[in-house]
């Protein structure tokens, strides 16, 4: 499985806003250091693509990724802005490597909390080595962990001064129904941002992406996603829902923590079958989740949560703004001024 976006890990703000502090002091350090080395990576996609070196197969995604941008700005009501219209080579395969963690019985995120960005459910580095050992340390804290890497991460229009977000080798050459949410996902957490409500910013922003995408597919006559595909992102997504509908019933019960952990391993059974039954009788074998399930655990279903979470109420909320972007985007960023238990009511109140 390719886990497709970042959080919106705003990586550099919280040196930006003046943190401080001797235990932070490395983890900022090595926030801003990565983030300003793939600025300096970055030029303008039309010298990439008047390079007489640049490869045909990368000058047509370049040119492929700025349509897609234009269409973002015209039809999506997204920002027109810097980000996007640069493209940085990092030689590697992921941008960033997040830690995500929990507790043994809970499907609760571990939270870290930075200026500005408020508290979010993930930690990110430049370097997996960095990520890999702060995963270390949570474990030995009794914490399930997941460490992955992602491709792109938004830093909220706080750096279009920079350059803003760029393109990168990292998703450049996807597929294009794929390139198209992403684009769409990472600009939609530059219009609206809720400080502590992870889950709120990232199924805005997977609403963003999945609306924007049905639409650029019916506007352009390019290739959407295909059936099969969509198909198996849908089943994907009801069965990790299903394992957390079971296992939040097992942790808020008041079995003994034996009990629970044996119903949680008998939770995780269910999971795993189904998944084989899917792929046997289903998906022809398809194996693109393969890595994600043999790694599962509490973290991984959490992540997951926060991205679809909200989606379905989102959707409806686009819906009642009579499908109009902007409409839609001012709607969301008032939301995002409420408080939180007010935000979550009136987005349950859609259900």
């Amino acid at each position: 499985m390719r886990l497709r976006w970042a959080w919106s890990g705003a990586l550099l703000l919280a040196v930006v806003a003046g943190a401080t502090g001797c235990s932070s002091f490395g983890y900022y350090a090595q926030s801003v250091g990565g983030h300003l080395d793939m600025m300096r990576r970055a030029k303008p996609v039309p010298a990439w693509v008047a390079d007489s070196s640049t490869p045909e197969a990368l000058r047509l995604r370049l040119q492929l990724a700025q349509r897609l941008r234009d269409f973002a700005v015209s039809e999506l009501a997204l920002p027109d802005n810097a980000s996007y219209r640069r493209y940085a080579d990092l030689g590697r395969a992921s941008v960033v490597w997040n830690v995500v963690a929990t507790p043994e019985l809970s499907l609760v995120l571990k939270t870290w909390c930075f200026p500005v960005m408020g508290c979010v459910g993930y930690r990110g580095y430049f370097d997996q080595a960095g990520a890999e050992g702060l995963a270390a340390q949570l474990r030995e804290q009794g914490l399930e962990v997941s460490v992955y890497g992602v491709p792109a991460y938004s830093t909220l229009g706080w750096t279009n001064w920079l350059g803003g977000d760029p393109l990168l080798n990292t998703f450049i050459q996807w597929p294009e129904p794929d390139l198209a949410r992403l684009i769409f996902h990472e600009l939609s957490h530059q219009v609206a941002y809720a400080a502590d409500d992870t889950q709120f910013n990232e199924s805005y922003a997977t609403a963003v992406e999945r609306l924007g995408a049905a639409r650029w597919a019916q506007v352009s006559g390019h290739a959407a996603e295909s059936p099969a595909s969509a198909r198996r992102r849908a089943d994907f997504k009801a069965l990790g829902l299903r394992a957390r509908e079971r296992l939040t019933a097992v942790y808020a019960s008041t079995l003994s923590e034996a009990d629970k952990r044996r119903e949680k391993a008998a939770v995780m059974a269910t999971l795993q079958a189904e998944y084989a039954a899917l792929k046997a009788n289903e998906w022809g074998g398809f194996a693109g989740y393969d890595g994600w399930m043999s790694r599962v655990n509490n973290a991984a279903l959490a992540v997951q949560a926060a991205y679809d979470g909200l989606v379905p109420e989102f959707e409806r909320l686009f819906e009642r703004q009579g499908r109009d972007f902007a409409r839609f985007h001012a709607e969301v960023k008032r939301l995002a001024s409420l408080p939180k238990a007010e935000r979550r009511a009136k987005l349950q109140a859609l259900r």
